[in-house]
Order: structure tokens, then C-alpha cells, then sequence
């Protein structure tokens, strides 16, 4: 089983790294050619995607994976359901989006950036269709298929990515008939996510199409929906935790200042990717396990296992970015104008290792039914979010923002591990886990602060950290390798 599960996890995760190393890649080439308030918008309109995709899937996927568990329901009907509905919700959106674009620029400061609103709304509600199809990919355990349709799609992006910004201001008379526009600027990145959209579509047709409008049940529909509204505002809420720190930077801060810390806050965020690859290729793979399974006599016990692994592996990545941390920054950014927000990297990573193990953690109200439950703790957290970067932002811009994140995210995972235990216990190797946390933060920080360039001691704490962990993990790692 733990086989099974970790090879599927290292699919998804391959998908997943590939298809996050691209935009990753990406970062500095535009770093490298715009300076932070000229990449401002890029990050701008994607801090807002989150909410956008969240209310246009409605919790479906979740929701999806739940019911499919059902045995008295038809795997037709739900796939129809669930897809008519996001189908349904993304064509209203993309209309009104689109009728109303120059009302919606305004709204957001952006009255010169109209194209890139009309592109973003595309690219969102194509997103938005493909999300059924490739949770039937999941479900069926089918994660070549999955990895196909979102590592070819990152391909033509990164690819465009470098033609439109790196070879095309280098041909004057053009390529291929394109001449570079330097008015639109960043709305070359827009496009070329826009044409992922549309191959990733294409990939998963198959899956697309298997739905039929006669197959729609209104009834199923709104039992769906009454479990998965509470998950639709557990992710908006989730997604002001995350990423709404942008907006906040642009409102409250004056705007050639705003642009610039946006650029800078956006860019230094994407070192967190590792560590954020890892949990969705842990997600993909393990959540439908999680809903198969729940009912198996030994399945806590295999739940605490998973997540002294996740906590682990999620430590080991931690402690590898932060002892190697001031060159990789450094030869990531590029641009210098970049690298005043090094400094806040340390607290937007370990920010994202709590994040992951609160998503860990969330399984017990999604198994038990008690969806509200992530409701009430993602609007706690949202609140945190909201209060510390309305009232620092304007003396402290970013650090408010990355210092908001650590604490919501803190609060989250402990209050989710509190409640949990009362409602729904999972016997977690809790001290273990503590300890884990404590090695890795004091090594990385130490590290960080005392020995930031001096590599060697860095990274013999984390040889360190390694062989207490080969020491601690010793008779599963021997079964592992047995079973090798």
C-alpha cells in the first residue's frame, strides 16, 4: 500500500515539479528583463486567480472525490453533475467578465491593463474545465495521463515564455512574422499561460466530453453543494491567507511604492515553490487514498505514519533551501533591484511547511463530514490575515505581509490539530513531529544568521538533521529498502 501510494505520489509530484519548475524558471528571465514595478502586474492579477478559481470549482473537486466513494451512485451522473456545474459558473463568468472588463480594470486600479484582464479571464475558465477531468484521471489512477496533460502544457509555456521575452526583442524585424511590442511588455507572460490553458484542455478531451447535460441531477447537485460550500469558503478564506497580501500592498501603500514591493514580495515568494511542489504532489497523490480508505480498521494508524513522512521530507526541504539560501536567492533573482527581500524568505518557507502540515491535519473534518469545520478555521485565519496586514502594511509594507502568513498559518495548523483530536482523533507522533520542527528551524535559522555564506557549517547541520532522522526512521527505512 505505502508503495503504491508513495509511487503515486512521486508521479503526481514529477508532474507537479515539472509543471511548478517551469513558472519557476520563468521568474528570473522576467525578473532579469522587467524591473519589480513592471512585473508588478503579472503579480498582481495572479494573486487574485486563487479566489477567482476557487468560487469558478465550488469545492467540486473535493466534493467529487467524496462521493465517488458512494455506491449507490451512478459515476455518470456525478461526473455530470459536477462538471455542468463548474462548466455553468465559468461561462457566466467569462460573459459578464467580459462585458464589464472596463468597470472591472477600474476596480482594481488597473484601467491601462484591460487586455490582460480579458486574457487572465480566459485562462481562468479554461482552468476551471479541465478541473473534473483530471480528478477522473486521479480517481481512475491514471497519473501518467495526468502528468501528460500538465507537463506539456508548462512546456509550451516556458518555451513561449523565452521566445516572447528573450529571443524576440533580439530580432527587430521578427520572427516567424511576430514583431516584440514593448507596450505590451508582460502581457507576452499572459499569453503563453493562455495557450497552456488551451493545450491542457485539449489533453484531457477525452475525460472533458464524458459528461452529458442529461445526465445533470438537480438533487445530487444540491447534496453536493451542501458539502462542499463549506470547503468553496474554507479555500476563499485560504486563498486570502496565501496570496490577497498582494492587493493589500497595493492598496494601502502609495502606488510607485506599491508596484515596487509587489514586484519584490512576488519574486522572492517563488523560492517557497519547493516546498510548495512537494505538498500538492503529496495532496495529489494522497487524497484519494484518504477517502478510499477511511473505513479500514488500521487507517489512523497509516494517517499518523503519512505524516511523520510529509512532516520529514517537507523538514529536509526546509533545511536544504535555508543553509544554501543567500546564493540561491541571489542566482535565482538575477537583478539586484530583487535583493532586499531575501531577508524575509526564512519566514514565507516555514509559513508554507505549516500550511502543509494544517492541509495534513484537515483530513478529519473532510472524513468525518464536518466540512464547516475548515470554514470556521480558514475565516479565523483570514482574519488574522486581514488585521495584521491592514494595520502594519503601511509602516512595514512586505514584512507585514510575510509575518501575517507565518502567524495565520501557525494558528491554523494548531488550531485544526486541537480541534481534531476532540472530534475526530488521529494519534499522531506528536512529540516526534515537535522535535522534527525544533531541529529544523534552529539549525536553518542558525544557519541563515550566523553562517549565511559560509556553506560548509550550513550544510553539516543538515547532514546533522539527516542521521537524526536515519536514526529515528531506522526500522522504516529498513522496510522501505527491503522492499526495494
Amino acid at each position: 500500500m505505502y508503495k503504491k501510494l508513495l509511487g503515486q505520489t512521486a508521479v503526481y509530484g514529477l508532474s507537479s515539479v515539472l509543471v511548478r519548475i517551469f513558472p519557476f524558471i520563468i521568474a528570473p528571465i522576467v525578473t532579469s528583463f522587467f524591473g519589480p514595478a513592471a512585473s508588478s502586474p503579472f503579480v498582481d492579477w495572479y494573486s487574485i486567480a486563487g479566489v477567482i478559481t476557487v468560487l469558478l470549482t465550488h469545492g467540486m473537486e473535493t466534493s467529487f472525490f467524496r462521493f465517488a466513494q458512494e455506491e449507490n451512485i451512478d459515476k455518470k451522473t456525478l461526473i455530470s453533475t459536477c462538471s455542468v456545474s463548474i462548466i455553468s459558473i465559468g461561462l457566466i463568468y467569462l460573459i459578464l467578465g467580459y462585458v464589464f472588463r472596463y468597470q472591472l480594470a477600474q476596480a482594481f486600479e488597473t484601467p491601462d491593463q484591460v487586455n490582460f484582464l480579458v486574457i487572465f479571464l480566459f485562462i481562468l475558465s479554461l482552468d476551471a474545465f479541465a478541473t473534473i477531468p483530471s480528478a477522473i484521471l486521479r480517481l481512475q489512477g491514471k497519473p501518467f495521463k495526468y502528468m501528460l496533460s500538465k507537463v506539456a502544457g508548462s512546456s509550451i509555456y516556458f518555451l513561449l515564455v523565452l521566445f516572447f521575452i528573450k529571443w524576440l526583442p533580439k530580432h527587430p524585424e521578427g520572427i516567424f512574422g511576430f514583431k516584440y511590442n514593448p507596450d505590451f511588455g508582460i502581457g507576452y507572460v499572459f499569453v503563453a499561460n493562455l495557450i497552456q490553458s488551451i493545450i491542457t484542455l485539449l489533453i484531457v478531451g477525452k475525460e472533458f466530453f464524458s459528461f452529458s447535460f442529461s445526465k445533470f441531477d438537480f438533487n445530487l447537485w444540491k447534496k453536493i453543494m451542501n458539502y462542499s460550500w463549506p470547503v468553496m469558503i474554507a479555500g476563499l478564506a485560504g486563498i486570502v491567507n496565501q496570496t490577497l497580501d498582494r492587493q493589500f500592498l497595493k492598496y494601502l501603500l502609495p502606488e510607485e511604492e506599491a508596484r515596487h514591493q509587489i514586484g519584490v514580495y512576488g519574486a522572492v515568494y517563488k523560492i517557497a515553490t519547493f516546498i510548495t511542489v512537494f505538498r500538492q504532489a503529496y495532496q495529489l497523490g494522497i487524497e484519494p487514498y484518504f477517502f478510499s480508505s477511511f473505513k479500514n480498521k488500521d487507517s489512523h494508524k497509516t494517517y499518523a505514519v503519512l505524516m511523520d513522512i510529509f512532516v520529514i521530507c517537507s523538514c529536509i526541504i526546509y533545511m536544504g533551501l535555508m543553509v544554501n539560501l543567500q546564493w540561491i536567492s541571489e542566482k535565482y533573482l538575477g537583478n539586484p533591484l530583487y535583493y532586499e527581500g531575501i531577508k524575509i524568505i526564512p519566514f514565507v518557507m516555514l509559513g508554507a511547511l505549516f500550511l502543509g502540515i494544517y492541509l495534513n491535519l484537515s483530513i478529519w473534518y473532510k472524513l468525518s463530514d464536518q466540512t464547516r469545520v475548515g470554514l470556521y478555521i480558514s475565516i479565523i485565519g483570514a482574519c488574522i490575515t486581514i488585521l495584521i496586514n491592514f494595520l502594519f502594511i503601511p509602516q512595514y509594507g512586505y514584512w507585514a505581509s510575510a509575518m501575517a502568513a507565518l502567524i495565520t498559518f501557525t494558528s491554523m495548523m494548531v488550531i485544526s490539530y486541537i480541534w481534531g483530536q476532540k472530534q475526530y482523533p488521529i494519534h499522531y507522533n506528536t512529540g516526534k513531529i515537535v522535535m522534527y520542527l525544533a531541529f529544523t528551524i534552529t539549525f536553518s535559522l542558525l544557519s541563515f544568521y550566523e553562517f549565511r555564506t559560509n556553506y560548509l557549517i550550513g550544510n553539516l547541520f543538515l547532514i546533522l538533521f539527516l542521521c537524526l532522522v536515519a536514526f529515528k526512521e531506522k526500522a522504516i527505512i529498513s522496510k522501505i529498502l527491503k522492499k526495494a
